[in-house]
């Protein structure tokens, strides 16, 4: 390569070039677009409420105003009594009402409502039924039959499915979420520390660790009910909440730091080499002791009560240990290399040498374990859900479609849909992991 070629040469232009070339990555890119599509459109795909209706003269968009607020209410007026008809959204059968005009979602069938005349295990080809507005119970129409049939109290497998996506990829990405900000933040002190390199008194030390312990009960433990209503109201009203633990947790930890500045005279104020590595390394290896998806196991069994967010906490805890690795692997090699170097010469602060110089350049391994870690969370929440220790009861997800397979096993389409929907997700996942993995590979480099 030619002078002015180095000049030109950006790391990330040739990543994207290299990781183009493996043709099965990029498949796998645009599943995972598609995915992603349908879990942010799921209430517009597939929902019993019409996008559009025109009922006694009067326009309604009832999927859309249901989005924000399911309890959303709106009348209309009867032209022949004169009198005034109170509907609530969420609970009007619209299937039921005369209608002047009507789209209806791609499927007509929310997730969690039954279809009571189609209930006991009815299969995408066997004869379906539907009441019509007149009150005639009638062989289901095209537009109404349920293509992927139902469970056992006649809920809409498609629609289990479509919003069973946004949950398993919710969980995945925000639970990988949690690990990677783990795992990057406690694998770059490490390496790039050491046992050596951090200096404090003890009081510091000790305020510190106090303050990592009620950062973590103050953050996410006495916060688990209000995390919990805040992901049962919307996606994100959960994330801000989750947003608020993080500030929190840190909040309080900056608050104990800043204590432990204090000098207290005596034993407390001694000069000690915090041991970063060791600890983390020794924390590393606890974990990886354990059976991972036991632990899990045991975790969700014996908490009070069952929630996405408690799932997500659950699985980001104890997922980290790969993430720090790698990342401590990076930083040992990293804090060596000469900008480094300069970096601490020109007398600036650790935590800008870490944050602007040796992050930016240690992160590449990081993306291609995160991507396999989002593959295994999907795979440890479906096992989870088909358990029964997972998710809350009343939410569907592709684990819990799973366990409704397993107790009636002539119902192939509880167990062929949704185990179909996990195995081309993990997939996805494990393809672009490996396409990744071979982009940011300096040994690959040409």
């Amino acid at each position: 390569m030619s002078q002015d070629q180095n000049k030109n040469f950006s790391f990330k232009v040739y990543a994207w070039k290299q990781f183009k070339k493996n043709k099965a990555a990029i498949f796998s890119l645009y599943i995972l677009i598609f995915l992603i599509l349908v879990a942010i459109t799921a209430h517009f795909v597939a929902n019993d409420q019409p996008l559009y209706a025109k009922y006694r003269g009067k326009t309604f968009y009832p999927a859309f105003q249901t989005y924000f607020n399911s309890t959303i209410t709106d009348s209309t007026k009867n032209p022949i009594t004169g009198n005034w008809e109170q509907l609530q959204f969420d609970i009007t059968d619209w299937k039921q009402l005369e209608l002047e005009s009507v789209v209806w979602a791609p499927i007509p069938y929310s997730p969690q409502k039954p279809d009571r005349y189609n209930r006991e295990y009815v299969g995408p080809a066997d004869e379906q039924f539907f009441k019509n507005p007149s009150g005639k119970i009638v062989k289901a129409p095209t537009r109404f039959r349920h293509h992927m049939g139902t469970d056992a109290i006649g809920r809409d497998v498609a629609s289990g499915l479509i919003h069973g996506t946004k949950i398993s990829l919710l969980v995945g990405i925000l639970s990988m979420g949690i690990a990677a900000s783990i795992g990057i933040l406690l694998g770059s002190l490490a390496g790039f520390y050491g046992d050596n390199s951090l200096v404090s008194t003890r009081f510091r030390y000790y305020m510190t660790i106090l303050g990592v312990i009620l950062g973590f009960f103050y953050a996410f433990i006495s916060r688990n009910i209000a995390m919990a209503e805040s992901f049962n109201e919307g996606i994100g009203s959960g994330v801000l909440s989750l947003l608020v633990s993080l500030i929190v947790f840190f909040i309080v930890v900056f608050i104990f730091n800043t204590i432990g500045r204090l000098r207290i005279p005596g034993f407390l104020n001694k000069q000690i080499m915090v041991p970063v590595d060791s600890i983390v390394s020794r924390g590393i290896e606890i974990l990886n002791s354990m059976p991972n998806l036991l632990l899990i196991i045991t975790i969700s069994a014996i908490m009070k009560e069952r929630s996405m967010v408690i799932l997500m906490v659950i699985i980001g805890i104890t997922s980290w240990t790969g993430i720090a690795r790698f990342t401590r692997a990076e930083f040992l090699k990293i804090r060596q290399l000469e900008f480094i170097q300069a970096a601490k010469a020109l007398g600036f602060s650790d935590k800008r040498a870490i944050m602007k110089h040796a992050l930016p350049n240690g992160l590449a391994p990081v993306f291609v374990s995160i991507a396999f870690g989002i593959a295994s969370a999907i795979l440890v929440e479906s096992g989870l859900s088909f358990l029964g220790i997972g998710v809350p009861d009343d939410t569907v997800t592709w684990g819990s479609l799973l366990s409704l397979g397993r107790q009636e096993f002539e119902a192939w389409w509880l167990v062929m849909f949704p185990g179909f929907a996990i195995f081309i997700t993990i997939t996805v996942y494990n393809l672009i992991g490996e396409g990744l993995r071979d982009a940011l590979d300096p040994k690959l480099k040409q």
